[in-house]
């Protein structure tokens, strides 16, 4: 048997054996959606014949719009319609995919001595997600050989965040891959690319300053500096010049020489205002002026000063109230609401929160050499079904302060925050009780995916004149499992399924 053949054995037996598991065209369906990144079936002509939520969410578009069309047509730079014709699998290849370099497998399957489809799996969603497989090996080497070497800490303050160093794709640094994130990350992949005014919102503790990160490296201006600046942090009567800057003797105690502010030093790159709804009025008047006239004057200066700088602000606040009540400047607000991108809560994306527990374990488990801890499957339902109110920001600490306080190797419930355990068993907590919706929502969508497919059997039936194995061929399943999805749906009750024909 050849290599091709070899490299797919599995997988024939698996689509063609009814007396498997696998077989079952339901327990397919469940591994397809449950797979962890991208996976795409085509048949011999190239037309989309499956594929899973994580891909559909990556790709932005639906289910139903992409089964059906032909895989150039919905996929990026694909060689999947070139595999089904040489019959020749394609491992570990880097394609760009909607401005992303993933690692994918392309293999096809064969029948019969023939290639009857392929299926694609997208192996790393970015290329560094390999880079960053690599260096945890080298870590791990590196601390056997010397156990006394101090492991980088990247919570520490200035130090880059993983995922937005050089060579990385700037957004694998926020960690998810729920529908709703998915979706800002698409749009800020867009915003890099132009030089126009971001505003960012969202509540504290989302990750607003990761995200101004993220555009930053992936834009125009990334070779220039990211210069980010605390509205609310600084005191009203010193926040002009820390802005502006100031000219020597501009008033008592002022530097000799004078001292640029932050929008020069930001010049060439990002000017990240973060808490500008705590901008004081005067000085959203002046920001105007900048933004209009991308030049600056510093405090006590006679003339201005031209900058080239990419503004990206951000808040937890609702500016659009703010303007109504006028408490914000409603000039300011449209000029600075030009590209608009909101994070969503981490209510709002629980399906996030397992892959954020098991990175930020195993991140403070390496930071602080600690022997190998996880999460029990109890623990984890309560974490889920929990309302977060901090967000990431009270996951990542949550996650660290049980780290360094459990000493087994499993932390259980009793070892979780008392207010986490309670606000999870309590309506009041709205944990328990968004979960439980969360889990009709998902009957629900399986309900409805049910019904469409019953459907598309019955349409096809019909289109065939009742030939089980037309209906079969035109929906693009074997015969097997037609009879399995008749039965299911009580179409063919007492029905049996066909003999299998001797090859």
């Amino acid at each position: 048997m050849g290599e091709k053949a070899i490299a797919v054995q599995g997988l024939e037996q698996s689509a063609v054996a009814p007396e498997t598991p696998l077989s079952s065209g339901h327990t397919l369906s469940v591994v397809l959606d449950a797979a962890y990144e991208g996976i795409v079936v085509v048949d011999a002509q190239g037309i989309i014949r499956e594929i899973n939520s994580a891909y559909c969410r990556f790709l932005g578009v639906r289910r139903e719009e992409a089964i059906g069309r032909h895989v150039t047509e919905v996929i990026d730079n694909t060689r999947m319609h070139i595999v089904v014709q040489t019959g020749i699998p394609e491992r570990g290849c880097i394609q760009r995919v909607r401005g992303q370099e993933v690692v994918v497998h392309r293999i096809p399957i064969w029948e019969g001595g023939r290639v009857i489809g392929a299926v694609g799996l997208v192996v790393f969603r970015s290329v560094s997600e390999l880079v960053e497989l690599l260096e945890r090996i080298q870590e791990t080497v590196r601390a056997e050989s010397n156990p006394k070497a101090k492991v980088p800490d990247e919570s520490a303050a200035g130090a880059v965040p993983a995922g937005i160093r050089e060579g990385r794709d700037p957004f694998a640094a926020l960690l998810g891959r729920s529908e709703a994130l998915e979706t800002v990350k698409r749009l800020a992949r867009k915003a890099a690319r132009t030089p126009s005014t971001v505003l960012i919102t969202g509540e504290s503790g989302t990750g607003k300053e990761l995200l101004a990160r993220a555009i930053h490296a992936a834009s125009p201006f990334a070779e220039g500096p990211f210069v980010s600046v605390n509205c609310a942090a600084i005191p009203e009567n010193l926040l002009e010049a820390e802005l502006f800057g100031y000219e020597e003797g501009a008033f008592t105690g002022a530097r000799k020489g004078g001292k640029p502010g932050k929008i020069e030093l930001a010049d060439g790159g990002t000017l990240f205002l973060d808490e500008i709804g705590d901008m004081p009025l005067a000085m959203q008047a002046k920001l105007l002026r900048v933004l209009e006239e991308r030049r600056v004057e510093r405090v006590g200066g006679v003339t201005s000063r031209p900058v080239r700088v990419r503004v990206i602000a951000a808040t937890n606040r609702s500016l659009e109230e703010m303007v109504r009540k006028g408490a914000f400047r409603a000039d300011l607000y449209y000029r600075l609401n030009i590209i608009r991108l909101h994070l969503p809560p981490l209510r709002e994306r629980r399906t996030d929160i397992p892959l954020l527990l098991s990175h930020h374990l195993e991140r403070v488990v390496r930071r602080y050499r600690l022997p190998a801890k996880s999460f029990t499957k109890e623990a984890v339902s309560i974490l889920l079904a929990y309302h977060w109110p901090g967000n990431v920001r009270e996951l990542v600490n949550t996650v660290e302060a049980l780290v360094n306080l459990v000493d087994g190797p499993d932390i259980r419930p009793e070892d979780l925050p008392p207010h986490i355990r309670s606000a999870a068993k309590t309506p009041d907590g709205q944990g328990a009780e968004e979960a439980q919706e969360e889990l009709s929502l998902v009957r629900e969508v399986k309900r409805a995916a049910e019904e469409r497919e019953r459907e598309r059997i019955l349409a096809a039936l019909s289109q065939a004149g009742g030939n089980k194995a037309k209906a079969a061929r035109l929906l693009g399943i074997h015969r097997s499992t037609l009879y399995e999805k008749l039965r299911k749906y009580g179409l063919l009750p007492s029905a049996a399924p066909p003999a299998k024909r001797a090859t």
